[in-house]
């Protein structure tokens, strides 16, 4: 793209603007580096990141957290330096947010296909966060833990330490008044205490500073002198092994610092996609549809003023309530530029600070921010061309050093942008022809314009030449375009209308600022009166026009009430139609049951009666009875509600289950003592721990399930055909996962698999043991939980059910 043309639409502006949603300095340096790409199918996959991003957010919070660029301390690694405590935990954070990244879309690869594809470059961490994790604290202290021969030695740089402590203090006794004050200070690393100058030699010691006032002498007393000398040797030796233990962890990240590399790159992709989707929701904008030139037979028509592009059909331009990205959202007035199909000129006319100029850097920076993959500030359908370049001429193009006027330096630029344009090209032109004598400046702006035309590139021109506007009327394929002028206020509206030219309306505004009305009856004698009956025609016409608008913008309120009435009574319908179908599962369930249940007793009667020798015939009849039933159970619940309600009396008339009874939650795999009975539901005591489950969960340790609250005659398990019970009937993990003694890694690998299981298993709450150590393992665990689809919630347990050894999740349904 041109240059000079962005830094014209102020396009820089929106890289600094997109720069401060991004989270980190690889990503900011992508964003003040965008550029509108001249590729149309990238510039299309630019605008599907962005839109995927969007819906992302909508429905989860997504960032990558704590990470850095770490590619400057990476290449140092690489290069075989060591790297400090704060670049290796710079680079733990930053494998911990991609790790985390990539598990996401991972899992949404379906959802969100550009986005994952991004995330698949992110690095694998290799073991790396582990090791840091021994290594370091969060504070970036080598742990004493990180080697044996470290916490050796700083044991006896303890063990030095106090002895020499315990030496100096036996000195600070025994001198008394001979110290300036009882302390223990340091110089040049040695300790030292703090003698009167006066008694300077009393002590057979080492003289290492003395205070500015030479009062005070700081000695190392001859006997700790060895003392001191052995602590140092031992802080040197640990120094040294803190070291060697930070340069083993900085190879460990060298050899993989191409990987690292590669994978900060697309972390910054992905940071600068979540920025790009963050700028949209700020804007309130949408996806604009890019449409692409098809490439046509060339023509000219014989009339002059009839010209046609010779190569591309120009697709068509549409931008509904589009707004200037750079201005107040609150304050702007959004503007329509939706010519007819076909235009390749819009010709813009009216006063000066009437907004021509904001309309044209409005449309240009659009088509700018559209092929950078930015969604727009517009109305969702609108539609732009695919340009491969955009130029600009507007403001003031003076320059006193190269000796250039206003028109000069304009006819320069112009000069430069018609060598470079083609049919592909946006050429906007701000009052083209000004700056000179009107009549030659009209002439040459009516030429510029037709040359324009004659390459076939979409061409938006402000003017106030009256020429323009009567070639714009005159010519196929150019319209005149206004802004709106309020007479009454003297103010401009600042709206766009497509298909009139504007008028300067001098003569209306020097009459109501109150100039003379025989000087305006004189310059109205000076005016031609077909020029006047136009100004009054038009006039007439924008009259209709508002008119009509303000109809249509009531049509179009009513169309979106009725539209949102219709939408709400789908939903009502969609939630009537789901209650009903639940209801009549429910009735056809507890309907199956019952027939299962009267089945097992007619086998018991059969087996009675043939014991008792009684007629067939009895036997015929009750399988009849049965027959009759299993056909009801087909039927439509509404009619078998009685049927119901009658056979259901068969169970409630069977024993209940009783309180203090052991039972097993089938849906945990729990097993539990009966606390409280409800009537579909009982409270059951498991460990530590309550739950509630229903009735029909729970299996008496004679392994017969209760059923309503009762206990039927025979063990039947209820086959009932809702989705959550066929998700209980899968294979529970137990309640309880313990991860104490592993690594994170392999622990939060474990932790995922084990809540997929817990959720198929319908588990209602589970319990992760992770110990409380150093913490690792419980931060980790709670930052994978707050981002697990299976958990909504999670809690710390009392102290004396785990505390902070332990973390309560509780499940989705």
């Amino acid at each position: 793209m041109d240059a000079k043309s962005l830094q014209v639409l102020e396009y820089p502006k929106i890289r600094e603007r997109l720069k401060s949603f991004c989270d980190f300095s690889a990503s900011m340096e992508l964003a003040l580096a965008l550029e509108p790409t001249d590729s149309y199918d990238l510039a299309l996959a630019r605008l599907a990141e962005t839109t995927e991003a969007r819906r992302l957010f909508s429905v989860q919070e997504v960032g990558i957290g704590g990470a850095h660029d770490i590619r400057p301390a990476v290449d140092l690694a690489a290069r075989g330096g060591t790297l400090d405590p704060q670049q290796l935990l710079d680079v733990k954070s930053t494998l911990i947010s991609c790790r985390e990244l990539k598990k996401t879309f991972e899992r949404k690869a379906d959802e969100y296909p550009r986005l994952a594809q991004i995330a698949a470059g992110l690095p694998e961490t290799h073991g790396i966060v582990d090791a840091i994790t021994r290594v370091l604290s969060d504070r970036g202290e080598v742990l004493d833990s990180a080697s044996p021969k470290l916490a050796t030695l700083r044991r006896e740089v303890k063990i030095a330490h106090d002895r020499l402590m315990s030496r100096l203090q036996r000195y600070l006794t025994e001198a008394g008044n001979k110290l300036q004050e009882p302390i223990i200070t340091q110089r040049d690393g040695r300790y030292v205490i703090p003698l009167r100058a006066e008694f300077k030699g009393q002590i057979k010691a080492i003289i290492h500073d003395q205070s500015s006032s030479g009062a005070t002498l700081f000695i190392e007393p001859l006997p700790v002198v060895e003392l001191n000398n052995e602590l140092r040797e031992l802080e040197l030796k640990a120094r040294e092994e803190e070291r060697r233990i930070l340069h083993e962890l900085s190879m460990q990240v060298g050899e993989h610092a191409a990987e690292f590399k590669y994978g900060i790159e697309n972390l910054a992709m992905l940071d600068l996609v979540f920025a790009k989707a963050k700028y949209a929701e700020e804007l309130k904008a949408s996806e604009p549809v890019l449409s692409q030139r098809s490439k046509v037979k060339g023509q000219k028509s014989s009339s002059s003023s009839d010209i046609r592009p010779s190569t591309f059909d120009l697709p068509h331009i549409k931008l509904l309530k589009a707004r200037h990205p750079l201005l107040d959202s609150a304050t702007v007035v959004p503007i329509d530029v939706d010519p007819k199909p076909g235009t390749r000129a819009i010709v813009i006319t009216g006063p000066n600070t009437g907004g021509k100029t904001v309309s044209l850097k409005t449309v240009g920076l659009l088509a700018l921010m559209a092929q950078s993959g930015l969604h727009i500030p517009a109305q969702s359908g609108s539609q732009l061309p695919f340009f491969h370049n955009v130029f600009a001429d507007i403001g003031d193009e003076q320059s006193i050093e190269q000796s250039l006027s206003t028109f000069s330096g304009h006819i320069t630029n112009i000069i430069r942008i018609l060598k470079q344009i083609d049919e592909r090209s946006l050429v906007i032109l701000d009052e083209l022809g000004a700056g000179t004598d009107p009549q030659e400046g009209a002439a040459l702006a009516r030429a510029i314009l037709q040359h324009l035309l004659e390459v076939g590139c979409m061409t938006l021109i402000a003017t106030h030449y009256p020429e323009l506007k009567t070639f714009a009327h005159s010519t196929e394929g150019v319209v005149n375009a206004s802004l709106e002028f309020d007479i009454k206020t003297l103010r401009p509206t600042y709206r766009l209308e497509i298909g009139l030219p504007g008028r300067s309306n001098a003569l209306l505004i020097a009459q109501r600022l109150g100039l003379p009305q025989p000087i305006i009856d004189s310059a109205k004698a000076e005016i031609h009166p077909d020029d006047l009956r136009a100004d009054k025609l038009l006039d007439d016409i924008r009259k209709e026009r508002n008119r009509t608008a303000r109809e249509r913008e009531k049509l179009e309120k009513a169309r979106a009430r009725l539209e949102a009435q219709t939408r709400e009574l789908e939903k009502r319908l969609e939630t009537i139609e789901d209650e009903r179908r639940e209801v009549l599962a429910k009735a056809r369930a507890e309907g199956e049951l019952e027939v299962a249940i009267l089945k097992k007793n007619i086998e018991s009667l059969k087996s009675q009666l043939k014991k008792a020798r009684q007629p067939l015939e009895a036997l015929k009849a009750i399988e009849e009875k049965v027959e009759v039933i299993e056909e009801k159970v087909e039927r439509p619940v509404e009619r078998q509600r009685s049927n119901v309600e009658e056979q259901s009396s068969i169970v409630n008339r069977q024993s209940s289950i009783k309180l203090g009874e052991r039972v097993t939650v089938s849906t945990l795999n729990a097993e539990g003592v009966v606390t409280a009975l409800g009537e579909s539901d009982a409270e059951v005591q498991i460990g530590s721990l309550r739950v509630r489950a229903r009735l029909a969960d729970l299996v008496r340790k004679s392994g017969e399930a209760v059923i309503g609250g009762q206990l039927p005659v025979e063990s039947i398990k209820p086959q009932v055909s809702s989705s959550r019970s066929r998700l209980s009937s899968l294979k529970s993990p137990g309640l309880e996962l313990n991860l104490r003694g592993k690594l994170v890694d392999e622990g939060l690998e474990e932790l995922e698999r084990y809540l997929e299981k817990a959720y198929s298993a319908g588990l209602l709450f589970v319990r992760i043991v992770h110990g409380k150590g150093t913490g690792k393992m419980r931060e980790a665990v709670r930052n994978a939980l707050k981002n697990s689809p299976y958990v909504v919630s999670f809690e710390e347990p009392k102290e004396t059910e785990g505390g902070a050894g332990v973390t309560v999740a509780k499940l989705a349904r």
